[in-house]
């Protein structure tokens, strides 16, 4: 199947064979691809690999055949955008989590659109754990693992926003004490249902509740990037 002027960004790419790569890639309209871009790793290739770097809206010619597509052409289709520092290493999250926690050719318009658009909040004057926030909010909801953050789980009722809650990831908040371990606050899943910034305290617990859901959806799994994200903070 030809895919003319596909709508894309590229995730991750490493060698393949002597002068390729294999690409992983976000397309909109068939969700993660593998694909082979062939030739790129030459010094004269005539695409070159610059072209194919992340965080940058891409146009791509493929051919899907089986489980692989072969890269035909890239163009940009969007001006570049430059990740650097800690927006450089939240990018780099998200596109691991999209790797991780998608199927290929399982098509994704929502988490498409989702990922086009928190590109630009990272490198916006916005707080970055807020917009990581969000993008797995969204990135869960679109792969059918959506968060249930408005109604208690055992009652149906209204979560209050003074309440504290204790998260079962199949089964949603619970009333906790607040002294319980891993409780968070009801104005927190609240904010977040709304998509409204909580505060400093919020936004930790929002941590803390994302890591145990990814992980769980990891099954038991951990991520590169949290690594690195530690190793990051830890030298400040």
């Amino acid at each position: 199947m030809l895919l003319d002027q596909q709508p894309a960004y590229a995730l991750h790419a490493r060698p393949y064979r002597e002068t390729s790569l294999l690409l992983e890639c976000l397309t909109r309209d068939q969700g993660r691809l593998g694909v082979i871009a062939r030739g790129v790793r030459r010094e004269r290739a005539r695409l070159q690999r610059a072209q194919l770097e992340p965080f940058q809206p891409l146009a791509l010619d493929l051919l899907l055949r089986g489980e692989l597509a072969t890269l035909r052409g890239a163009e940009p289709a969007g001006p570049p955008l430059r990740l650097t520092g800690d927006a450089g290493l939240a990018g780099l999250y998200i596109n691991e989590l999209v790797v991780r926690l998608t199927g290929r050719q399982d098509p994704q318009p929502d988490l498409f659109a989702a990922y086009a658009r928190t590109l630009p909040r990272l490198a916006g004057p916005g707080l970055l754990a807020w917009q990581l926030r969000r993008f797995e909010r969204d990135l869960l909801t679109a792969i059918g693992y959506a968060l249930q953050l408005d109604t208690e789980a055992d009652t149906g009722e209204p979560l209050a926003a003074d309440g504290c809650y204790r998260y079962q990831v199949e089964y949603g908040p619970v009333l906790a004490p607040p002294s319980a371990p891993r409780v968070i606050r009801g104005a927190d899943l609240l904010a977040l249902a709304a998509d409204q910034c909580p505060d400093t305290t919020g936004l930790a617990s929002l941590r803390r509740l994302m890591r145990e859901v990814i992980r769980f959806h990891l099954g038991g799994g951990e991520l590169h990037a949290w690594r690195v994200l530690a190793a990051a903070m830890s030298r400040r």
